[in-house]
């Protein structure tokens, strides 16, 4: 078997290696929420959810951005939007609460203290 200039041995490589180096991570990774954030997320919506305030969520998975969406039916739009975006991590902070008109409501590096806003707003709405 002859190879041409710019072919190269099939044999030469073995189990998809290209020269010895380490393969590179996937260009189309998506920006996710971990666990633990999901747990905090879902602590905060099963709350919600049992005082009657939100129905619904959605979550997507963009390459950008990972955003859990709330609904007060699953027919409007979302009346808040949870987003993690770590391009943001050193500027404003990872996290941000968006209110259905646009609003930034909440920014930060921590998801804790970001959710807690949306629970300070029920509360003051309670207390007269």
């Amino acid at each position: 078997m002859s190879l041409e200039l710019g072919d190269t041995d099939p044999s030469k490589y073995s189990g998809g290696e290209t020269s010895g180096k380490p393969m590179a991570a996937p260009q189309n990774s998506r920006v996710t929420f971990d666990r633990r954030e999901l747990k905090r997320i879902f602590n905060l919506y099963v709350r919600k959810v049992a005082s009657g305030e939100w129905r619904d969520y959605a979550i997507d998975f963009d390459k950008d951005r990972a955003v859990f969406s709330v609904f007060r039916s699953s027919a409007e739009a979302p009346i808040y939007r949870i987003e993690k975006n770590p391009r943001l991590a050193r500027r404003q902070g990872v996290y941000r609460i968006v209110s259905a008109t646009g609003l930034i409501v909440q920014v930060g590096h921590e998801l804790d203290r970001v959710l807690r806003s949306l629970d300070k707003a029920a509360l003051s709405l309670v207390v007269s």
